[in-house]
């Protein structure tokens, strides 16, 4: 995630926002926008990859996948062809700590979409052939994405090395021997598990009332039972981290070698939203574009990158990653980079916080607001995010305030917490000889 404080929306004041939750546990946030006659009508599920059994890596992306095909009442396929046939888009993805499906839809059309989604919320049929399907499907999207583009498979070996404990040290998508592996027993487990009310958000946003939403929701979610057997969300957490790690990963493929130091940081708590908020504007003080400190020494005043950046991506149910990145120009070496990038750090932590640069980056989070609020799409992931990460409606509508309440000396706290050798990974990617077949990793 970009350290640019547009990628990470922030809620106005004015939000029109109403929550409430059904009396099987279903929480509903309805986001009033009537500037034009559509919606976004999105559930999300507090189950993600970080959620899943130990050896099926991927089953949660899996399930995405799957429930696309056919329940009691619609044929493989029909869901996603009714969406289309009504003039909409629909679409699903998975991350660690969430699945979410979405529909973008005409106003008039919210009751067919409510009614489709909790039809599969509880009545999904698969077949030994949708699972033989789908699996096939999801393999070829690894290779596609992952083992195809070796800045993907560099990413998760800086994942699994910095990740001691927590299972934020495995893709999303999975490791592919677990995924060749995992059956329709796998994929049903998950869903009923997981895929219940009372583990669910339902997010409507759009040219829609709280009165008319929770009508229809409590008509088509409202009478889904409970599952009373939901397992607490309880993970394996990371243990004290004591030793700097390195690796380096060459593949042939490598078009332009580049250094990623990544720190184990805390992530975003509700009603404790402060060190996330200084993190945050420290990821845009090192590395925010071309006015950030690190372009500034190593693109413009030693030239010696061509690329620098610092990014934080907090909202998470655990601890996140602080992360920097420095691409360096032809002919200076990945470690001549490494001790420049070093040299800058050192120089920022000992001159610290430049007060106008950090009241021109709050103006321009004041800014985001407005714009972020612009759309239906970030209106209504910026809450589902925040509510299957712990988070509550009210530390969404709080987080403007506490990121411009952050003082210089709030940031230096959190930098010299942070910024520890002793829980990074810094790792190299690089070419290798195009004559070898196979990536190398060393570590």
């Amino acid at each position: 995630m970009c350290a640019s404080l547009a990628a990470a929306p922030l809620a106005a004041e004015t939000d029109p926002v109403s929550h409430f939750t059904l009396d099987n546990g279903m929480d509903v946030v309805v986001i009033e926008d009537h500037s034009a006659p559509v919606l976004q009508h999105m559930v999300w599920y507090r189950a993600g990859a970080a959620d899943e059994p130990v050896g099926s890596t991927g089953v949660a992306h899996f399930l995405e996948h799957l429930l696309f095909k056919g329940t009691d009442t619609l044929a493989p396929g029909e869901f996603s062809a009714t969406v289309a046939a009504n003039g909409g888009q629909d679409n699903a993805f998975t991350s660690y700590d969430y699945t979410a499906y979405y529909q973008r839809v005409a106003a008039d059309r919210l009751e067919l979409m409510m009614r489709m989604e909790a039809d599969r919320m509880r009545n999904l049929r698969l077949s030994e052939e949708d699972i033989a399907t789908e699996r096939d499907v999801i393999l070829e999207e690894r290779n596609q994405r992952v083992e195809n583009d070796p800045r993907a498979l560099f990413n998760e070996q800086m994942a699994a090395s910095q990740y001691l404990n927590h299972r934020y040290g495995a893709p999303v998508i999975g490791w592919k021997h677990e995924m060749e592996a995992l059956d329709r027993t796998d994929a049903l487990s998950f869903y009923e598990t997981y895929y219940s009310p009372n583990n669910a958000i339902l997010v409507v946003a759009g040219d829609v009332t709280p009165d008319e939403v929770r009508t229809l929701a409590e008509k088509y979610y409202g009478v889904i039972p409970s599952n009373p057997d939901l397992p607490e969300r309880v993970r394996s957490q990371e243990p004290p981290q004591t030793a700097a790690r390195r690796l380096t990963f060459k593949d042939p493929r490598v078009a332009q070698p580049y250094i990623n130091r990544s720190y184990l940081a805390p992530e975003r708590d509700s009603g404790d939203q402060e060190k996330a908020a200084a993190l945050l504007l420290l990821a845009n003080l090192l590395g925010g574009g071309p006015t950030g400190f690190l372009a500034d020494r190593l693109q413009f005043e030693d030239q010696i990158a061509v690329h620098s950046g610092a990014y934080y991506g907090g909202t998470s149910l655990d601890d996140a990653t602080f992360d920097l990145i420095v691409v360096p120009e032809d002919g200076v070496s990945l470690e001549e980079a490494e001790a420049a990038m070093d040299a800058a750090l050192a120089e920022f932590m000992e001159k610290g916080v430049d007060a106008e640069h950090l009241e021109r980056i709050k103006t321009q989070a004041r800014a985001s607001e407005i714009y972020a609020g612009d759309s239906l799409d970030n209106l209504a992931n910026r809450y589902g995010r925040a509510l299957t990460t712990g988070l509550t409606v009210e530390d969404v509508q709080a987080w403007p305030e506490v990121l411009q309440a952050v003082t210089p000396e709030d940031i230096m706290a959190v930098a010299h917490e942070v910024l520890r050798p002793e829980a990074s990974v810094t790792g190299w990617l690089m070419r290798a000889d195009p004559s070898k077949q196979e990536q190398e990793v060393t570590q």
